[in-house]
Order: structure tokens, then sequence, then C-alpha cells
């Protein structure tokens, strides 16, 4: 039996490549997209202005599956952490952040990561494989619609980070797929600001995403050199800071009002000292980037030598950040009492690949 084809996985262009396959009228690719996406609609009878024999056609050979509600928390603060099960058993993890000028999902890329960060939640539960385009596409969907049921808000979703479980640039087609979605007038359409990845610092990817996509970049940089950034990322041992901060540099050329987020976690005596500051000030100098700190969020298994900054420390670490030039802010935490904070995410994750072999081999698909 052939399987039938995922909707969900199809962009505009890849929609438009089915439906030529299926003999249609290029047109066809624009009103599914709109269907699915822009009404929330995965039933094909209730799309009136398809014939009978069209939809007939893709209930034959096609599906629009979605990911099974398991869990869902809410935060003192309003945060809401939800987790979905995949038709493959396993789960992830998806975070709405509301606010008074905006409402921010956080979805996941990975089941899992094949990443070794040894601040993050979801690094100690392993890796599993990456998500389809569909899976990730399908994260905005469900918070679209479940909030939208809630609250009757056409668009409560007005920014979108790729800051959940995983590596984004190591599942790299499927995730530029999604957010061609979410970025698409007929879909989603969010402006390219209003879309964010956030990364560790896949550099042949980077260097690959500049080609294709015009979206928001926010690198993991967490350290002012490759010394202590090498303890917390290991990646940086294959991708120095040199190297990264180049392509980012690279990435943002030509493009006026644009600049890269740094994200940095702050981790008592360990990278906030006012060293680390003012290094980190020289480290920046030339590139347009706005400066996240973050206070780190324990969870079950996190280091032991890890401990979050005092605000005394964050506070003077920022304030020499500023008379340096730079913009830098705290992130307020959010959600860290239903573990939905930043580095919390888990999900629940059957490790059944080794992370450097997986790593290595996604790194070679990029490359190549």
């Amino acid at each position: 039996m052939t399987k039938k084809v995922n909707l969900l996985d199809l962009d505009r262009e890849s929609m438009g490549a089915f439906f030529a396959e299926l003999g249609e009228k290029p047109f066809r690719a624009k009103q599914m997209i709109q269907w699915i996406h822009q009404r929330g609609v995965l039933d094909f009878d209730l799309m009136t202005d398809l014939s009978k024999s069209l939809r007939e056609k893709l209930k034959e050979k096609t599906e629009l599956v979605m990911p099974e509600l398991v869990l869902e928390q809410v935060s003192n603060d309003g945060t809401r952490k939800w987790l979905l099960k995949l038709n493959s058993g396993n789960c992830i993890e998806a975070v709405y952040i509301p606010e008074a000028s905006r409402g921010t999902l956080c979805v996941s890329s990975q089941v899992g990561c094949a990443l070794d960060c040894t601040f993050c939640a979801t690094a100690q539960q392993g890796f599993n494989r990456n998500l389809t385009t569909s899976e990730i596409i399908a994260q905005l969907m469900f918070a679209e619609q479940r909030l939208k049921e809630e609250n009757n808000e056409e668009r409560a979703v007005s920014n979108v980070v790729l800051m959940g479980m995983g590596e984004p640039l190591l599942n790299f087609n499927n995730v530029v797929k999604a957010t061609n979605l979410m970025l698409d007038d007929m879909a989603y359409g969010l402006s390219k600001r209003r879309v964010t990845l956030s990364t560790a610092g896949v550099v042949p990817a980077l260097e690959r995403l500049k080609e294709v996509s015009d979206i928001s970049l926010a690198i993991s940089l967490h350290a002012p050199n490759d010394e202590l950034r090498s303890q917390l990322v290991p990646l940086n041992k294959k991708y120095p800071i040199k190297e990264l901060l180049k392509v980012c540099k690279e990435y943002i050329e030509g493009k006026p009002h644009r600049s890269i987020t740094i994200e940095y976690i702050m981790l008592r005596d360990f990278n906030d000292r006012p060293q680390h500051a003012r290094q980190l000030a020289a480290l920046l100098r030339g590139i347009p980037v706005k400066i996240n700190l973050i206070p780190f969020n324990p969870f079950p298994g996190a280091f032991a030598n890890y401990q979050r900054s005092t605000d005394a420390a964050i506070v003077k670490f920022r304030d020499l950040l500023m008379d340096a030039g730079y913009t830098a802010i705290t992130r307020r935490t959010r959600g860290d009492d239903i573990d939905a904070a930043c580095g919390q995410l888990a999900g629940k994750v059957v490790d059944k690949t080794k992370r450097t072999a997986q790593r290595l081999q996604a790194e070679e698909v990029i490359e190549s």
C-alpha cells in the first residue's frame, strides 16, 4: 500500500509540485495552503472550492496528521507548555509566552538534541530523530487553534522562535520549509523579523541559510572565549567563535536595521564576571547585535557546579555591556514553575542514535 502524503509537510513550492503531479492547475496549491494554514481546516469535505473529484482523490492519496495533546501546563505567569505526542510515540514540547504586545511561540525542531550542551535539559534526554516539516508547523497550527478556541483570537501567535528542543540547523531542509510556511502570506503571514532561528553555531548550515532565507537569527554564544564556550557548547571545538561570528556578520550584510541576537546564559562564577563582560564587548565589536542575558534555569540532572548568577552580578554584567554601547537586556524568566523556561524543555525522548554519529551525519548532508 502506497504511503499517503501528509500535506502539512509541503510548503507553497512543494505543494505546487504535488498538484502538478496530480494534473491540477498551479492555483490549487495556493487554495490548499489557505485552507490548511490560514483557515485551519483539516477536513477535505469542507474545502468547498475544490471539486468533489479532487477532494476524493486527496482523501485517497493524502492525509493531514496532527500531533496529539498529552499534557497542558499553565504557569502562574500565563506561560503555557504543551506536551505533544507524535506518531512515533515520542513527545515534544512547545511553549507559548503571552505578553501585552505580542504572543511568542517556542517550537521544537528535533526529538531531543544531537548536541551535548552541558547547561541544557534537552541535551540530557538524548536524541531520536529530526522532526518532519509537518511536525514543526503543526506546533504553530495547534497553538493557533487552541488559543483561538479559548480566546476567540484570530492570530494569537505574533512571533515564533525555534528555540525549543533540538538544533534547528541540523534539520535544515524541514526547518526551512516550515519557516517558509510561517512567512507565507497565504499561510501565517509572519514577518521575517518575527520568526527567529536559534543555533549553537553549525557554520556550514549558517552559510547555506543566508542563501535561502531571511529570517532573524539568534546565536547561543554563552561565553566570550573558546576555552569557556567549549565547556558549555562542545560544537565550539569544531566551529570556534571566530568562524561563527564571521558568518553571522555575513548573514546580515547589506540588510540595514537588522541585527543578530546573542544569547548568553548567566552562570555564577563561570562566565558572569566583569572581565567576561569586557571580553564579550570586545569580541562583538563591529557586529550589529543585541544581547539577551539569560538567568540559568536549573533542571533535574543539571551539573552541580552550574548555578544561577546573582541578580547583582547580572546587573553589573548588563551595565558594562551597555556602557560599551550595546543593547543588553536581562531575559525575564517565564514558566520556570512548569519547567518551560529557557534550557528546561525535555519532552519524552527514546534515545535511539549515538548523538555524535548523528550530528556528523547531519553535517555531512549540509556540507554536500
